[in-house]
């Protein structure tokens, strides 16, 4: 202010100088401040309503409504970001797909009926896992595990090539890099072969990939979309939700899905992390349908068109494993993610064991494992040594040692990253998919996996595991209890953001 009082009066002299001049402007400054402040509180107001309506957990809420009302200046900005827990306008979507295909197609009822599952040839209740997932167990299946990325991407390529009629692709990551590339050149050669090719990446996991390489796929005739995650009411700032799904299919028939994005780092090619330890799973048969349907509702969402698709149920030859594909994401009416989870500890009699990249559980989850250690259950986590998120690995150690106390034990990948994502339930029960034990899996992500009831089936997933094992090390309470107070201490913190890693 003095400084431009001075500069006035040697421009003009004292004079010339009205004795309000500089006075205005700090007025007016603290004037546009005030209705600043007041328009922050007042936003921070209305959202925290917003969070006490539509947040999920108790501690969500509480944690927004006094961030937002206490310093609105960043929480209102960071709660249209990454504060909402459900998925607006998806719903409608998903019951306009479903009217338009019931309608057209009778897809959930009339083309598999003769293949729906008795009750009694799994065991353990399977009717709150139906409902979750709204699908049934059908028989009649093939499950195939695919182990690391040369042999998945290898089966998935040849069943590409051998399409006849479409190509359904679902990606979270897509890479332009010499994978990549593979698959957009198959693509495009299958495209201009006269298949239909319908391809769908995340716009948010697949940031980095270039507008060439999609318009390449578009010149050639390939269908191309984004999933929109902040298309819809409520969500045009939203960088909170992912659509997390890896899925192709071919002709109805055939389907893969599991944990393997579109990267050469998938393959084991980057050196950050060396050798790259992920599963994979190949499926024919009915339930093919099912992972078909899950699929047509993004597709539905992003283009808000229905593609002309096969809805006839073919049985695989010679197999006949129940299948259950239970998709799941923040559009559910349940936290359909998590209560799987749950269902399976909670049914589990004699093991269950689950390997996943990232451990960030919620309290449910962390109560069912300490239920299912406490009551015998062999129970064991799978978890990589090295991690590509700090954040997550340290929130991690905040839930260790209550669980290894209760009996559950935890293993440490060592030989490069883990990123499978499977579990399996006593002798029977498989399941793979692109579910992780975290709370961005359960509640913000669109997921999909695949649950097997086949003896065979779990007997190779327990022998992977196993192997997994074996190039692990066992974590002690010890361990955990022994770590600097600095370390136990930024664990904790970590674990404040544990609702959104």
């Amino acid at each position: 202010m003095f400084k431009i009082k001075a500069l006035l009066t040697k421009a003009f002299g004292a004079a010339h100088i009205p004795k309000n001049v500089v006075e205005k402007k700090p007025g007016k400054r603290r004037r546009l401040l005030f209705l600043l402040l007041a328009l922050f509180h007042t936003l921070g107001a209305l959202s925290s309503l917003d969070a006490l309506m539509s947040s999920r957990t108790s501690q969500g809420s509480i944690a927004w409504i006094i961030s937002l009302n206490t310093f609105p200046y960043a929480a209102v900005p960071a709660y249209w970001v990454f504060g909402r827990s459900r998925f607006q306008g998806y719903v409608i979507s998903r019951k306009e797909a479903d009217n338009e295909l019931f309608s057209k197609h009778q897809l959930k009822t009339a083309n598999v009926e003769q293949y729906l599952m008795a009750a009694d040839r799994i065991r353990g209740n399977i009717a709150a896992i139906e409902q979750l997932a709204k699908l049934p167990f059908l028989s009649a299946n093939h499950a195939k595990l695919l182990i690391d990325g040369e042999q998945t991407f290898a089966s998935i390529f040849d069943g590409i090539q051998r399409a006849e009629h479409y190509i359904l692709v679902q990606f979270y990551i897509v890479r332009d890099d010499t994978l990549g590339r593979q698959l957009q050149q198959l693509l495009i050669e299958k495209a201009r072969s006269g298949v239909a090719v319908y391809f769908l990446f995340d716009e948010i996991g697949s940031y980095r990939l270039s507008k060439r390489y999609i318009r390449e796929l578009d010149e050639a005739g390939v269908a191309v979309r984004p999933f929109h995650s902040t298309k819809g009411p409520g969500n045009r700032f939203q960088l909170n939700f992912r659509n997390h799904r890896k899925i192709v299919i071919t002709d109805g028939h055939y389907g893969w899905l599991g944990g393997l994005n579109v990267g050469d780092e998938y393959l084991g090619q980057d050196p950050r992390f060396g050798e790259w330890r992920d599963t994979h799973m190949r499926l024919s048969g009915p339930a093919v349908l099912s992972l078909q349907l899950s699929f047509v509702e993004d597709w539905f969402w992003s283009s808000e068109q229905l593609p002309t698709l096969n809805w006839q149920a073919k049985p695989a030859n010679g197999a006949d494993m129940p299948v259950l594909i239970v998709p799941s994401g923040p559009a559910d009416r349940f936290e359909t993610a998590s209560l799987m989870i749950q269902h399976a500890l909670n049914s589990a009699t004699e093991r269950i064991w689950i390997a996943s990249p990232y451990f960030v559980p919620d309290e449910g989850t962390i109560a069912a494992l300490k239920l299912a250690a406490l009551r015998g259950v062999d129970v064991r986590i799978l978890i990589p040594e090295r991690t590509d998120n700090m954040l997550v690995s340290l929130a991690a150690y905040a839930f260790v040692a209550p669980l290894l106390d209760a009996g559950v034990k935890i293993y440490r990948y060592q030989q490069g990253f883990l990123h499978a994502k499977s579990f399996l339930v006593d002798d029977q029960i498989s399941a793979v998919g692109t579910v992780n034990l975290d709370n961005r899996s359960f509640r913000l992500n669109f997921e999909i996996t695949a649950l097997v009831a086949d003896i065979t089936l779990n007997a190779q997933l327990s022998q992977q595991f196993r192997a997994d094992f074996a190039l692990s090390r066992q974590m002690s309470l010890a361990e955990v209890l022994s770590r600097p107070w600095y370390k136990r201490a930024a664990s904790q913190a970590a674990n404040l953001l544990s609702p959104v890693l």
